[in-house]
């Protein structure tokens, strides 16, 4: 037996459908435009990161290069003074 159902509620529930569907390309644009610019914020992350490691071995090549200039005449002075004992 078949029930008779009033033509406005069949009305809402086709609306309802035809909204959600309609509604489905936006949400999934939405995502991935929401995905692009998480993965473009983490790739600067990584970029000034790896900007901020190069800083730091830069400056420790600097002063590793600075110290071994200042120390040249430290060696040689050594060198002479040992020169001289074992005359």
């Amino acid at each position: 037996m078949a029930t008779v159902v009033n033509e406005q509620i069949t009305d809402a529930v086709t609306q309802s459908n035809v909204k959600v569907v309609a509604e489905a390309p936006a949400m999934a644009l939405g995502n991935v435009y929401q995905t692009a610019a998480h993965s473009t914020g983490i790739m600067f992350e990584n970029a000034v990161n790896v900007q901020n490691q190069q800083n730091i071995l830069a400056q420790a090549a600097t002063t590793q290069g600075t110290m071994q200039i200042y120390s040249v005449d430290t060696v040689s002075d050594a060198l002479s003074i040992a020169k001289i004992l074992s005359a």
